[in-house]
This record gives C-alpha cells, structure tokens and sequence, in this order.
C-alpha cells in the first residue's frame, strides 16, 4: 500500500507544478503553450522541464509563455527568445547543428574508434606466435609418438 500511494505522489507531483490561474482561454493556445512547457528546461533545477517543475523561475516562464503565444509569437520565435535571454541549456534536447553537432557525434566516435582498435588487437593477437613454443625438433616428435603410443 505504502508502495502504491508513493507511486501515486510521484506521478501526480507534476501537476502540482501547473497553477489553474495559468491557463489560456483558448484551448488551442493552451495545448501549444504545454507542449512549449514540456520542452523547456527549468534553469533552477536543469533536470525538469517548466511544466514540471516548482520553481518560481518556472513559474515565471510558463506566464511568458503564455504572454508570447496571446502577443501571436510562433513556437519557433518562442523558444528563439528563451535561447537568446539563457542559452540553449534551457532547451530539454540541444539542437544537433553548429558546435553541439560535435558533442553529437563524439559518442558514436569513440565507439566505432574503440571497435576498430579492439578488432585490430585481438586480429594481431591471433595472428602473434606463441611467445617461448617452438617446433619440435625429430628426435622430439619420435619420442612423443613413442609415449603417445604406449
């Protein structure tokens, strides 16, 4: 039961965040001002979007959100204004273009660069003699055969 009711709290926590006095009118620019919120990173806690999140920062962002979309801004132009005022550190997911096109590509980088020297090792490591083995010698293949043959 205790299980249940924290599971309960997790999941509802996020609605806390939303105050009613927020909402728009309009339910159509209510829909792009949540789906907005979902998107944008609280700068306060940088691990929650505004939508969930507590913060009176949070808080403030979702009225200009709102403020933004009744003035007839477009999502782009919004999220251009938040980017412009706190960096891209306010968005959820960076944009995958310019300097951040490099952090993007620097995993999969690795991996295949960490893949290849493996590949290449353990190649060279089969292709390697045996360090200290060297071929038997006649009278040692004689008297193997002779003791295999007891």
């Amino acid at each position: 039961m205790k299980r249940l009711c924290l599971v309960l709290l997790l999941l509802a926590a996020p609605l806390w965040a939303f105050q009613p006095d927020e909402m728009l009118d309009d339910p159509v620019l209510e829909t792009r001002a949540q789906a907005l919120d979902e998107v944008l990173r609280c700068v306060r806690c940088q691990s929650e979007s505004i939508a969930s999140s507590n913060a009176e920062w949070a808080t403030d962002a979702r009225r200009r959100v709102r403020e933004l979309l009744l003035e007839g801004a477009s999502d782009t132009e919004i999220l251009e204004f938040f980017v412009a005022r706190y960096g891209e550190v306010v968005l959820m997911q960076p944009r995958t273009g310019g300097s951040n096109l490099l952090l993007w590509l620097a995993g999969p980088a690795m991996l295949l660069v960490g893949g290849l020297g493996a590949w290449l090792y353990v190649r060279q490591r089969g292709m390697a003699d045996e360090p200290g083995v060297e071929a038997l010698s006649e009278d040692e293949r004689a008297r193997l055969r002779d003791i295999l043959d007891r």
